[in-house]
């Protein structure tokens, strides 16, 4: 007997009728005889007898009540199991994110998907970059949000946006228009590390210029070096969302020479995702391209 043979003889003996079991399968009754007729043809003795007060059983197919039964619970099982997976119902995502992003981008990102897919627990860590890729490889995380750098041949990385850095400046600087790295470096500018992903594209661009603040100090976290700036530490170099965070405190100007950089999602290359962390993925996704507009935009009017 096929599935659907199955689903059919135990809506009848469920209903003990044909239109009963139309209703219950939500088809229509000559689909229902179709797919008896068909099974009883299969198998070369009848399962029911039409009888006025409805269908009743015959001997081989009181035989077969047991089993069947027993094999329909298991396909109700299998199918309450997938609409579960499909919800996400006790699952957990496992994400990481550079700390530039998890105020900004995770912090709504993740508001907006609990209300979507209130059953999906979500781990959330923030780190440097080495540490996440770290943490991927040890299998501690599914994915993480950072900026664009290169990865090992274990992990994969997907592309998600790419801009140029800007300044911080102090909010009553007069400054009408974008800096140069010369104008940044004479006015005290705070450093990113070398290490760090934007900190290697920043010292770069740098050394190709021959220039090199005088008594500068090295900071890992960009959200520190803008809070130097508020508390007149000097000027900054940092990404759109660290920049986005101090806009109404701080002076947000572009940097005459380009300073690129990416935002990207890696994970493993051996791990298939599950489908709650693609749809996290998708949110953030979202949330970081409509941030991301504002960002430029509002950087653009402030010149």
């Amino acid at each position: 007997m096929r599935l659907r043979h199955i689903e059919v003889f135990q809506a009848i003996i469920d209903t003990g009728s044909i239109s009963g079991a139309a209703r219950q399968l939500n088809v229509s009754q000559p689909n229902v005889s179709r797919v008896l007729n068909h099974a009883e043809q299969q198998l070369g003795f009848a399962l029911f007898e039409r009888r006025s007060q409805g269908m009743s059983p015959t001997l081989e197919a009181q035989r077969l009540i047991p089993e069947i039964r027993e094999l329909y619970n298991r396909l109700q099982a299998i199918s309450a199991l997938t609409e579960q997976l499909r919800k996400g119902e006790g699952q957990t995502v496992r994400v990481g994110a550079a700390h530039a992003f998890g105020q900004m981008i995770l912090a709504p990102a993740l508001v907006e998907y609990r209300q979507q897919y209130r059953y999906v627990n979500v781990e959330l860590v923030t780190e440097h970059f080495q540490t996440l890729c770290q943490n991927l490889l040890a299998d501690q995380l599914d994915f993480a949000l950072v900026f664009g750098q290169q990865v090992s041949g274990e992990l994969v990385s997907e592309p998600l946006f790419h801009s140029s850095m800007v300044a911080l400046l102090p909010a009553q600087t007069a400054v009408s228009g974008p800096v140069s790295l010369d104008w940044l470096c004479q006015n005290n500018l705070l450093m990113m590390q070398q290490e760090d992903p934007l900190g290697h594209v920043l010292h770069r661009a740098l050394r190709d210029k021959g220039l090199q603040p005088a008594n500068s100090l090295y900071i890992k976290t960009y959200s520190v070096i803008a809070d130097m700036v508020l508390a007149g530490g000097g000027v900054g170099i940092v990404d759109l969302f660290t920049a986005r965070r101090y806009a109404d405190q701080l002076r947000v100007v572009p940097v005459a020479q380009p300073l690129p950089f990416e935002v990207m999602l890696i994970s493993r290359r051996d791990r298939p995702q599950s489908q709650s962390t693609l749809q996290l993925k998708q949110v953030i996704r979202t949330r970081l391209w409509e941030l991301a507009r504002q960002c430029e935009v509002q950087i653009h009017v402030g010149q």
